[in-house]
């Protein structure tokens, strides 16, 4: 199964609580073109797992504005993606998604999560650092519970290939 990790984009500093900070203009943008940037690879998300803060929520709703979604796309407000929760609980939501023939999903989530997760789906890498609206790919193998890195690609270097 495919799982492609997403930070959310940018969001304003001031809000009366981390979990409504909205997006910015600038997170908005982002998150758009990297939507449109990966519906060009063609992947076929038949899946959603989201955050429950306002951010993660707007980053979803600029990408389903863009992505090539089957109308009875699954989507997971899940209290485990938000910025402390427990990347091995989320690993073995993945891992138990590909067991029942889930061929790719979309993570929408939040610093220092998105990374801890690459890490703990693909024992040995480093938890790798993601821009706002950055993406990761990884190959995960539903019987083993591993994955393999894929790729990772931010919008700078998105935009700057437009």
């Amino acid at each position: 199964m495919q799982v492609v990790i997403m930070r959310h984009g940018d969001a304003v500093l001031e809000a009366a609580s981390d979990s409504v900070r909205p997006l910015s203009e600038c997170g908005c943008d982002e998150s758009v073109h990297m939507a449109a940037w990966l519906n060009g690879r063609g992947i076929k998300i038949d899946r959603i797992l989201v955050s429950p803060y306002l951010r993660a929520q707007q980053t979803l709703e600029k990408v389903r504005q863009c992505l090539a979604l089957p109308g009875n796309v699954e989507i997971d407000i899940l209290k485990e993606l938000t910025p402390g929760g427990d990347p091995a609980l989320v690993a073995s939501e993945l891992q138990h998604l590909a067991l029942t023939g889930v061929n790719a999903v979309l993570v929408v989530s939040h610093l220092p999560l998105v990374g801890y997760l690459v890490a703990e789906l693909c024992p040995g890498v480093c938890p790798p650092m993601f821009a706002t609206s950055a993406m990761a790919s990884v190959e995960l193998n539903g019987e083993t519970g591993q994955g393999t890195f894929d790729w990772q690609f931010s919008p700078c270097q998105v935009m700057a290939k437009v």
